[in-house]
């Protein structure tokens, strides 16, 4: 396998992670393909978390399809954290260590949907993207440029913090308290 085959298959399978008919039948190809070129750069040192459960993807990935860790290393984690890592890596550990709920089912998708929908992204398939926007909307998110309740970030919550310096750990536990609280899960 070549090393432009193996990224290839690792984007396709975080696409299918959070992708499927119940958050969209449209296609986002472009919008993830920008996420996963911007790399997610963080100014909270322990943001610097999410960047490695993004790295450790790779990995998850790798045992999965049982590429060697040598293989992933030498093809896949050869660059910083990209944002759709990170997003896709937030979004599973919110599912697998906090909300996992056997009678619901798998919702990775639907905590992924909600960042970008918050983001400002989620109309923006392939029909319909803008990439001068989307980087306008990375910047922000990056810059930290978004409300101080969080609207315009990944999670938006009404607790009184300034979610602009709440590093995203703890954004993403109090949008679950509030989502846990109005029983919206």
């Amino acid at each position: 396998m070549t090393r432009d085959e193996l990224i290839d298959q690792y984007f396709d399978w975080m696409y299918r992670l959070v992708v499927d008919d119940r958050y969209s039948n449209k296609s986002y190809r472009k919008l993830f393909t920008r996420l996963y070129d911007t790399e997610f750069i963080y100014t909270i040192p322990m943001d610097g978390n999410r960047a490695e459960d993004g790295i450790d993807l790779r990995y998850r990935f790798g045992r999965e399809y049982s590429y060697p860790d040598a293989m992933i290393a030498s093809y896949l984690d050869d660059r910083p954290c990209s944002i759709l890592e990170m997003m896709t890596a937030l979004a599973i550990r919110c599912e697998e260590h906090i909300m996992d709920d056997p009678d619901i089912g798998n919702r990775t998708g639907q905590w992924f949907w909600s960042m970008l929908v918050n983001l400002g992204l989620g109309s923006m398939y392939d029909a319909k993207f803008d990439r001068y926007r989307v980087d306008r909307i990375l910047e922000r998110l990056l810059d930290r440029e978004y409300g101080r309740n969080g609207k315009g970030g990944l999670f938006t919550v009404n607790n009184g913090r300034d979610m602009r310096t709440t590093e995203i750990w703890y954004q993403m536990n109090y949008y679950l308290s509030e989502v846990i609280r109005e029983g919206n899960t």
